[in-house]
């Protein structure tokens, strides 16, 4: 558990800087100004109460000081965690600048450093062998080294053009030609040429005999365009004189190329050519190339036209752009006979050779490719990826080994139920809006979708319906590898195999093999011993890698009758046989008789892809059934763990991709785990960095991934170096197989304690003496969830796990053991960041109860009007609004801002953050603080965490009012209500002696909470403001609050078999938690006292028996209600007489009693409103101890009351939550501002596009 003294230094240093800020800042900004307002408090005598006092004999006024002080004593220990905030970014910041990150975020950054891309590539990703390097030259060196590198860029490049990320053109902007001994110069990439050629015809035409210096001098001076002139003219000269038969032809090219040459070299370039004549030469040349390429479909024409403008283009050469040009074709026509014309017998039959060919296109490329091709490619995800894959390679990795002496290493994918590949009818399901997946993702990735279309070659004509059908399961793979799919994921990790496989060809190749451009991705055979090299290649690579996918349920989906079952098998084995490298592990269940009984045994099975079937591998006997023992996502890896191999292993979750680039890099990772560290230990778990890759789906998922990236890159980053407290949060990390194997395994399984089983891995790791570093040099993808429920059921399923951490013996003995920074690094980056938003929450509370203590209770008033304190209001004022000043939450913001300016710049990192608060960011935080809270606070209370499936569909669908006051009605619904009755007592009884800036100083923040609280849900919720969707949303909650709930009645179809299971938790409890529990309801009991003695009725009495009095009143009103009760249950079908009487005599009697109130008591209008906001918190706090006392209430009868009670209740917190957003939905232009708030532009055309489009299909169909 001990570190070596650097690191040791480093997390002390940072601990001792942040507590020393973290000291100064709250004695100089929360305590030191409360001090002498305190002192006046207490020196004031104690004022008059306007309730009944049941401590009148205090001193000092200690319950204002209490009232002041409590909530800001909660946030001098909660704001330690908000200074955390700000030292990981700044050194979180630091070290990722130290680590070269951000240092090619753009396209200008990759073209200005792009030639020194291939000598870090070098450096970083081609074995080191001194024997091999000594045995040649350094150009030799150097050119195997360029085009080793351009193997790799190649097939990078030519990934992203499998993946439609970028167009055909692009491609061919974007490949490096593989070196060869025609051209003298490196050949770059036609994107960092764009332009070089034509800017250099139009300096060359302007410039006079004696500027030819300069000329040089200025193309010389931009390397691209020294670089782009002197390889077109090489090529140029190349491809003439392989086309060229006749040896007069070529005799001519031959004294046309060294009169060139020769005047270059004696500098007599311009007085021997007239420069005004290339563009006229350019404009010929272009046209020779385009018929070259062979793109017309008559051949025998094209043949004709090439020869009319080959002999044009020498015509031009010898008769206009050369002074003495006349005299080379004079020479030639020496010994020829006139009959045959001059350059009219050509080579045709290179246009079919592939590599010529190659040639053409690039000369034509550079010859034309225009300023626009600088912004290539357009795409975001292909920019991204090219700059961060550059980018790496300037980073500190280790040296690559070759693949025969790397370590071997295993993937491993758990998986359940999820999707595999999207079926034809879920791509074409419309929901509501009339919107489908297809439609929706053609609109999100409209250039992906155009990118795909030229790729099948399918054109927007009257066929297009019919060529997409022909293509359909091209289409369902291009809509899958954009989901949350099994099929990306297994793409992805087989990325690793064709990494590998090319890596091992470059390794074993000879030079001459590189040279020629041999690319195992698609082989040519140009020599013998080629398949040779594809054969070792792909057998070292079996040996080194092995990919096994965990489905869990694939032997029942396999058996099952069920149409998704059945689809999930049969698209898992098309999986097997793309891959044949793919292993399937799951678990299978058999009944065998044993001594005449039948019994069912457990086993775990391993199949690989056969004859268009499965073939079994190894079956290994089970104790039992793993899912009875432990959770059922660590079972299903550990299950499968025993068929992995090798020294490491990578766990990938079924939500992640890989990229080809970054598959390149995993030697360097593994070679982590033999680099030697001074005075370290050699790592055990190797983190790697994320790119949440559903970010673009809608603006909550867009918020959710820069949470995701802030916290997986500088986050871990801090975590790693100084603090060493990083730990396993789920994958890609790589662990080291053997060290796990021999101590436990990766996933630890109990149930509910090890709900978040990813970070126990890293407790596990680290108690036995492990040690885990990050690196960011290499990146795997991540889909992340994307619509609001989604997001909150993760966010409740980590706060729980993170509750049953608290609990665990794990974080127990890594506190003992760390020192007392480590542990303080440890706190503040696991637990202590659920506790501390608890602790939030729990501030506001105090502070509003505190409040609601001063103001009812009168000393607010009587110390404020205080004669002798008129001087010091200012201070008193600040005092009593302590908490409202320290509103800072908005620093834990800060990482995610630093992250994105060191990545991609300070000036973007700004503007997206204004964005981000533009679309309503803040108010998506803030819900999810309440969700944080709520499901940390219940589990560390009453325990019981599960695990929330969330889903990881498209969210393009609108969530039902009742699906949504389900999932958050405790968690955010009841506490919104709560906080905002207090905000109301608090404005109502305290404005007559207070200014209304004051309060809205006070309580901004805790409004803007409340209506985050409420509303939130509606704002992020697709189509959640449209009039026909609330009046559905009304009629389908009215129903599902009135349905009759019992055994097999899910809680979705009725509201009593979602109240009962929302009391589940306090089934289990201890009576600790039953005791807080009812402690915790008393709370609302201070309503009821502190507002009765504040009605009109009451005539300033400060007398207890105005609050008994009180308690009469609630418990009449309940008998009441309870008699209406029974009278239905009993009178309403059979006396329907009887109970009309009844309700009419009750009728009666409530309005005699009103009457003597308001004419004898006087009681007041003001009273009535008053008294519902006494009197109905107290009523919650009924039902919600009766809840605690179940078992003791349905025994004496009163369970069947309390459920009607609490059935009352949520009838009004629904209206009151419905009605605010029907008014909204009154006006189309709040949906068409939350259509636009939640999706990108392009698919907000869209939508309107199909809601028309739905309109016309009504309108027809009602025609017809």
């Amino acid at each position: 558990m001990h570190e070596d003294l650097l690191t040791l230094l480093k997390y002390t240093l940072f601990w001792i800087l942040l507590l020393i800020s973290k000291l100064a800042f709250s004695y100089y900004v929360e305590i030191y100004p409360l001090v002498e307002p305190t002192k006046l408090i207490m020196a004031v005598g104690v004022g008059s109460y306007e309730w009944h006092e049941f401590f009148p004999n205090l001193q000092h006024n200690i319950g204002v000081v209490i009232a002041i002080w409590a909530p800001i004593v909660l946030v001098y220990f909660m704001d330690a965690q908000i200074w955390y905030a700000i030292f990981s970014t700044i050194f979180g910041g630091i070290n990722g600048a130290f680590s070269h990150l951000g240092e090619i975020r753009t396209l200008g950054m990759l073209r200005s450093r792009f030639e020194s891309v291939p000598i870090f590539f070098t450096s970083r990703l081609v074995p080191f062998s001194r024997e091999e390097e000594s045995r040649r030259t350094q150009e030799e060196s150097e050119r195997r080294n360029i085009t080793r590198f351009a193997h790799v860029w190649n097939a990078f490049i030519k990934s992203l053009r499998e993946e439609d990320l970028i167009s055909n053109k692009e491609q061919l902007l974007l490949l490096v030609p593989y070196s060869s001994g025609d051209v003298t110069v490196v050949q770059w990439p036609p994107f960092l040429l764009a332009s070089k050629i034509p800017i250099a015809l139009d300096m060359a035409k302007d410039f006079k005999k004696k500027g030819e210096a300069e000329l040089f001098k200025k193309i010389k001076y931009d390397n691209y365009m020294h670089s782009a002139v002197i390889e077109c003219y090489e090529t140029l000269r190349e491809i003439l004189y392989s086309l060229l038969v006749d040896e007069e032809d070529k005799q001519v090219i031959r004294r046309i190329c060294h009169s060139v040459d020769t005047s270059i070299q004696q500098r007599k370039f311009l007085n021997n050519f007239r420069t005004s004549e290339l563009p006229q030469l350019s404009s010929n040349l272009e046209k020779l190339l385009n018929l070259l390429k062979g793109e017309h479909e008559d051949r025998d024409a094209s043949k004709t036209q090439i020869i009319t403008v080959l002999q044009d283009i020498i015509e031009i050469i010898t008769r206009d752009a050369m002074i003495n040009g006349q005299g080379i074709l004079e020479k030639s026509e020496g010994g020829i006979s006139e009959k045959k014309p001059k350059f009219s017998n050509l080579n045709f039959e290179l246009m079919d050779n592939k590599s010529w060919l190659e040639k053409v296109v690039r000369l034509h490329l550079l010859l034309t490719v225009k300023e626009s091709a600088i912004n290539v490619p357009t795409n975001l995800d292909a920019r991204r990826r090219i700059t961060f894959f550059a980018n790496s390679l300037f980073m500190n990795m280790p040296s690559a080994p070759k693949v025969r002496n790397m370590l071997t290493f295993s993937v491993l994918t758990p998986y359940y139920k999820e999707d595999v590949l999207y079926s034809e009818e879920e791509l074409k399901k419309e929901n509501e809006d009339g919107i489908s997946i297809l439609f929706y993702l053609e609109r999100i990735y409209p250039d992906e979708w155009r990118n795909f279309l030229e790729r099948m070659s399918i054109k927007r004509d009257e066929s297009y319906e019919e060529n997409l059908k022909d293509h359909m399961d091209d289409v369902r793979r291009w809509v899958s590898y954009r989901g949350q799919t099994l099929s990306r994921t297994v793409r992805g990790m087989m990325y690793y195999r064709d990494a590998l496989e090319l890596q091992c060809f470059l390794d074993m190749a000879e030079d001459q093999d590189i040279l020629t451009g041999y690319r195992p991705m698609n082989p040519v055979q140009h020599y013998q011993d080629e398949m040779s090299y594809d054969a070792k290649a792909q057998a070292i690579t079996d040996m080194k890698y092995t990919y096994v996918v965990s489905c869990q349920v694939y032997g029942m989906q396999k058996k099952s009758s069920e149409a998704r079952d059945k689809s999930c098998y049969q698209n898992i084995l098309n999986l097997m046989l793309m891959y044949p490298q793919l292993r399937v592990a799951y678990i299978d269940e058999r009944e065998e008789t044993v001594d005449g009984k039948s019994e069912k045994f457990y086993y775990s099975v391993l199949v690989k892809g056969g004859d268009k079937l499965d073939e079994e591998i190894y079956r290994i006997k089970l104790p039992g059934r793993p899912n009875d023992i432990g959770e059922g996502k660590p079972e299903n890896q550990n299950h499968a763990i025993i068929f992995t191999r090798g020294e490491a292993l990578q766990t990938i979750d079924m939500n992640q991709d890989n990229y080809l680039e970054e598959a390149f890099k995993i030697r360097n990772v593994l070679e982590e785990f033999l680099k030697s560290r001074h005075g370290q230990r050699r790592p055990t778990i190797v983190g790697l960095r994320e790119h949440i890759f559903t970010g673009s789906v809608s603006s909550l998922a867009w918020f959710m991934s820069n949470q995701e990236t802030s916290f997986v890159t500088i986050g871990q980053r801090i975590l790693a170096n100084p603090l060493k407290v990083r730990f396993h949060y789920g994958h890609p990390d790589v662990f080291d197989r053997i060290f796990h194997l021999t101590r436990g395994g990766v996933s630890k399984a109990s149930k509910t304690i090890n709900l978040s089983e990813d970070i126990f891995s890293g407790f596990n790791s680290t108690l036995r003496g492990g040690n885990v570093v990050h690196k960011e040099y290499m990146q795997v993808g991540k889909g992340r969830d994307v619509g609001m429920n989604q997001i909150s059921l993760f966010e409740a399923k980590v706060a729980n796990g993170n509750g049953e951490q608290t609990l665990s013996r794990d974080v127990y003995r890594l506190g003992r053991r760390f020192d007392f920074y480590r542990m303080l690094s440890f706190y503040f980056t696991t637990v202590g960041f659920y506790f501390s938003s608890l602790v939030t929450v729990l501030t506001v509370y105090l502070f509003l109860y505190g409040r609601l203590y001063l103001v009812m209770s009168g000393l607010e008033k009587s110390i404020l009007e205080n004669p002798t304190l008129a001087q010091n209001i200012k201070p008193l004022e600040n005092a009593l609004a302590s908490q409202s000043v320290f509103q800072l939450g908005l620093l834990l913001v800060l990482p995610m801002v630093m992250e994105v300016g060191l990545e991609k710049g300070f000036r973007t990192a700004v503007g997206e953050f204004i964005i981000m608060q533009l679309q309503l960011a803040s108010v998506f935080f803030t819900f999810q603080l309440g969700t944080k809270a709520h499901f940390y606070g219940r589990t560390v209370l009453h325990g019981g965490a599960k695990y929330r499936a969330t889903g990881r569909g498209f969210v393009v669908f609108h969530a039902k009012f009742a699906e949504n006051y389900r999932l958050y009605s405790r968690s955010h619904f009841v506490k919104g209500l709560e906080l905002m009755m207090l905000l109301v007592v608090y404005k109502v009884y305290g404005q007559t002696y207070r200014s209304s800036n004051v309060y809205l100083f006070v309580t901004f923040s805790m409004w803007f909470l409340v209506s985050s609280w409420l509303f939130a849900p509606f704002i992020f919720n697709p189509s959640g403001f449209e009039w026909e969707k609330t009046v559905t949303d009304w009629t389908d909650w009215k129903k599902w609050m009135g349905n009759r709930g019992g055994i097999g009645i899910a809680e979705n179809r009725s509201w009593e078999s979602w109240w009962a299971n929302e009391q589940e938790h306090l089934k289990y409890t201890s009576i600790r938690g039953s005791v807080i529990e009812i402690i915790l309801a008393l709370r609302f009991l201070i309503y009821q006292y502190s507002i009765v003695y504040h009605l009109d009725i009451a005539h300033h009495s400060r007398s207890i028996l105005v609050y008994a009095l009180s308690w009469l009143v609630m418990l009449s009103v309940l008998l009441v209600l309870k008699m209406v009760s029974m009278g239905r249950r009993r009178f309403g079908t059979d006396f329907q007489l009887m109970f009309r009487i009844l309700k009419g005599l009750l009728f009666l009697g409530f309005v005699s009693v009103m009457t003597v109130l308001f004419v004898v008591c006087g009681l007041t209008l003001s009273d009535v409103f008053a008294s519902i906001l006494g009197f109905m918190p107290t009523g919650w706090s009924i039902i919600l101890i009766g809840q605690v006392l179940k078992p003791l209430l349905r025994k004496l009868g009163f369970w069947d009351s309390i459920k009607e009670l609490g059935r009352a209740y949520e009838y009004v917190m629904g209206l009151i939550i419905l009605i605010p957003v029907a008014v909204l939905s009154w006006f189309p232009f709040v949906s068409e501002f939350q259509t636009r708030l939640l999706f990108n532009q392009a698919f907000s055309r869209g939508l309107q596009i199909s809601r028309i489009l739905a309109g016309r299909k009504d309108s027809n169909a009602s025609a017809i």
